[in-house]
């Protein structure tokens, strides 16, 4: 990220706090609620998803471990749901993969549209308070494997394995579930990269370390708001912001902006 403007650091910097916040406060979001951002600042995906992995890794590590020392002290119940990530694994490896090899291949403005349009998807169903969900086995099962593929593309998946999730777990499994879920994908991700030759970005990584930091402690306050409040009011104000910018970031790659 070598050439860039001033207020282009900045904006990177408060949006890796935002990364690291959604992503211990929701157990998603990381990616698909920080790319549309971040790529209106610097449209480059192959630049900011390695840096995003690997603090993924390191946080959800580190909040993964820390609940299950509290657990084997009694301190807390299980947090993770096993059962469900059997079935999500599963499903998802086949077309995890088959999605890597795509961001590889792929144009950068095809895999950033791609990005914005799912996002868009998302914000939409957000703002209507009808967010993804599905009543049977074979809708779960085409979620998962599509997710799968989304993931390996540009690692949003959250729109589509969130819901099949939150109705297979319960509500305090469901952030450290999707945490190992993410851990698992993300390490696949990464070790296809390193294999391909593509910068991981280790400076970058190390440098943003403390901006995500920030994020992820403010994240478990509101993670701990979130167990015992109704959070809808952020997530409408959330998805109108998210489809305003997605928006923005698809007229600016049609029109050259």
């Amino acid at each position: 990220m070598a050439d860039l403007h001033t207020w282009q650091y900045l904006a990177i910097a408060l949006l890796f706090v935002w990364s690291g916040f959604v992503r211990s406060g929701l157990g998603f979001g990381g990616a698909v609620l920080t790319l549309p951002f971040l790529l209106m600042v610097y449209n480059a995906p192959l630049v900011f998803l390695p840096v995003i992995a690997m603090h993924l890794l390191f946080f959800s590590f580190l909040t993964i471990a820390t609940a299950h020392f509290r657990a084997r002290e009694g301190r807390a119940e299980n947090t993770v749901n096993w059962p469900f990530l059997r079935y999500a694994f599963a499903l998802m490896i086949v077309p995890k993969l088959i999605g890597v090899a795509g961001v590889l291949t792929l144009p950068t403005n095809v895999v950033s549209g791609f990005i914005f349009v799912v996002v868009s998807v998302y914000a939409v169903s957000y703002l209507l308070q009808r967010p993804f969900k599905s009543n049977s086995r074979t809708v779960d099962t085409l979620f998962m494997l599509l997710g799968g593929y989304v993931s390996g593309t540009s690692l949003v998946a959250a729109p589509l394995v969130v819901p099949v999730a939150a109705s297979r777990v319960q509500k305090h499994e469901l952030r450290d579930t999707l945490f190992v879920l993410w851990f698992v994908l993300v390490a696949i991700k990464l070790a296809a990269f390193a294999w391909t030759g593509v910068d991981l970005q280790w400076r970058a990584t190390l440098l943003l370390l403390p901006c995500a930091a920030i994020g992820h402690m403010l994240g478990l306050r509101f993670h701990r708001y979130t167990l015992r409040s109704d959070t809808g009011v952020f997530f409408r104000v959330l998805g109108g912001g998210l489809l305003v910018v997605s928006l923005a970031g698809l007229l600016r790659m049609i029109f050259g902006g």
